[in-house]
């Protein structure tokens, strides 16, 4: 790879990892606002208004925020249960702050879980969550395919004695690709995804589905194939009865042949990654 190559790829990773923290600091700053009586639609506008003042004007999707047993995705059976309600928050309630902004056309999107309070069985899902990500990064760095990887998180979160929570999502996705947005004056929405983002994932999907790949990382057939270069927005999702967490963040993907290159997480400075190292210390 040239150094021109070299620094635009720096560059652009930079972009990136830019817009993640930004995502990761309104969520900080949103859950410390959160107080009893909270609904989640103020606090998804919440999100939207603390990323609006610091320049956001485009999404990936609009922001979401889920408490109580809504963690876990409790019930939900349509893709209209996932939009934020009434619901509202109460002293030792589980919550998920989940939001994808784009800025100066680079995607993030991120999930954060916290807790209204001390709460035991919360604390061990966001500690348990920690070997999935390293089984992640090192099943993509063995070019496993995309399925098994995901059979493997499933017979993982199984063994800690929990319950797959991201097979909720549509297609029963654990992660997605991202990548960037083109700017415009105007940036729509649709059924609360942002349009540009949703014409770029469907070419990619279309791109992929000559090539036998998909951008949507699935339990199905689909994503029968080795992870593809790029960039992917990763969420494991644990539930255990009424309660949910999980972390989302990106996770680069490259065809280089020295494993540690070949994939990596864009960034280790993040609530979820910080609170192991923590965890480690202690």
């Amino acid at each position: 790879m040239t150094s021109a190559l070299m620094s635009a790829r720096t560059a652009e990773l930079r972009g990136f990892r830019e817009v993640q923290r930004l995502a990761y600091a309104c969520a900080e700053a949103v859950a410390a606002q959160l107080r009893p009586g909270v609904t989640e639609r103020e606090a998804a506008r919440m999100q939207r208004r603390w990323l609006y003042r610091r320049g956001v004007r485009d999404w990936f999707h609009l922001p979401f925020a889920w408490f109580g047993d809504r963690t876990a995705f409790t019930g939900f059976r349509t893709p209209l249960q996932f939009f934020p309600t009434d619901r509202r928050l109460e002293p030792g309630m589980p919550f998920i702050l989940d939001m994808a902004p784009v800025h100066h056309g680079f995607t993030a999107d991120v999930g954060y879980s916290g807790c209204l309070g001390p709460y035991p069985l919360h604390d061990r899902l966001l500690s348990d969550l920690r070997a999935h990500r390293e089984l992640v990064l090192r099943e993509v760095r063995e070019r496993r395919s995309l399925r098994e990887i995901y059979q493997d998180v499933d017979r993982l979160l199984v063994r800690q004695g929990y319950a797959n929570r991201h097979r909720a999502y549509p297609f029963g996705v654990i992660a997605h690709k991202v990548g960037r947005v083109r700017q415009r004056r105007w940036s729509p929405t649709l059924f609360g995804f942002g349009t540009r983002s949703l014409r770029g994932l469907a070419s990619d999907a279309l791109h992929g589905h000559r090539e036998g790949w998909s951008p949507l990382w699935s339990p199905y057939r689909l994503s029968d194939h080795p992870p593809r270069p790029g960039l992917w927005a990763v969420e494991p999702h644990l539930g255990f009865r009424g309660t949910g967490a999980k972390f989302e963040e990106i996770l680069v993907v490259t065809d280089s042949k020295d494993p540690e290159q070949s994939a990596f997480w864009l960034d280790d400075e993040l609530p979820h990654v910080r609170r192991w190292a923590e965890e480690g210390a202690v």
